[in-house]
């Protein structure tokens, strides 16, 4: 199975970036599965159900979230009416929509898509990732009842990314974070069969702070004093992520490319 895996969206950019370049790939890659992390789509805060509707048309078969969840508070409601969005795992008990779910790819296999947040370095206490996920998989083991799975671990700790990986070889076919907006250099497929990246990036403007106009960011940094708020940065976005190519009896990894189009960075393709 060929999945391509994209980083938050962030803002305007981040969506003119998939509107303009999702729907080519998905042609020219043959794609038969594709993930899309969308907390940061609308305004560089959350996602709204319009914007949600646009990242599905362009061509995302799943949306993932993250830790601004529900800063639209729109999403409180659609999330429940679309089931092609996913939050996480291990947010609050009484949060609506499900933080895994199977679906459906070409020719009829099934996908497992689950997201969890990280505990390290976050603004508040998430439940444990690490026993959320491990649940999930024993439900849905590879090569059983399910063709692949994709993990999404939206976390700061690169190490507490690293750490979800080893955790999930051999059971998941892709464990690839999200949160940092910075791609990684580390893309491997992990002793047991799992591909894997620590960040696969935001696609996003990177002539910003992260994404955001770089004036605020400088300029709380520089005096440690805020004025405005932050704004996602507007220029050409670079659409970053991580194509991964699986077996369908094991549903292990035999490929994983990163993956850069258009923008400032330096592009990488399959």
């Amino acid at each position: 199975m060929k999945i391509l895996f994209l980083g938050d969206i962030m803002g305007r950019a981040g969506r003119n970036a998939i509107t303009t370049h999702l729907p080519r790939l998905r042609d020219l890659w043959k794609l038969d599965f594709v993930v899309v992390n969308g907390e940061n789509a609308t305004s560089g805060v959350g996602l709204s159900a319009a914007h949600a509707k646009v990242l599905l048309e362009a061509g995302a078969d799943v949306l993932t979230l993250g830790d601004h969840a529900f800063d639209q508070k729109d999403m409180l409601t659609f999330i429940e009416q679309e089931p092609r969005i996913i939050r996480p795992l291990n947010y609050s008990k009484s949060a609506p929509g499900a933080g895994a779910r199977v679906f459906t790819a070409t020719r009829g296999r099934k996908v497992l898509v689950a997201q969890a947040l990280g505990q390290v370095f976050m603004k508040r206490p998430f439940d444990d990732p690490f026993s959320a996920l491990d649940g999930v998989l024993r439900q849905y083991p590879l090569g059983g009842a399910v063709q692949a799975s994709l993990i999404d671990i939206h976390c700061e700790a690169t190490s507490e990314k690293m750490a979800t990986g080893h955790f999930c070889d051999g059971r998941a076919s892709v464990v690839v974070g999200s949160h940092t907006h910075v791609p990684t250099a580390d893309v491997m497929i992990l002793p047991g069969g799992t591909a894997y990246q620590s960040d696969a990036g935001m696609c996003g403007d990177y002539n910003s702070v992260i994404g955001m106009d770089k004036a605020e960011p400088l300029r709380r940094f520089i005096t440690g004093m805020p004025k405005a708020r932050f704004t996602p940065a507007s220029e050409e976005a670079t659409l970053s992520g991580l194509y991964i190519e699986t077996d369908d009896q094991t549903g292990k990894a035999t490929r994983v490319e990163m993956i850069r189009e258009g923008g400032r960075l330096s592009q990488a393709s399959i």
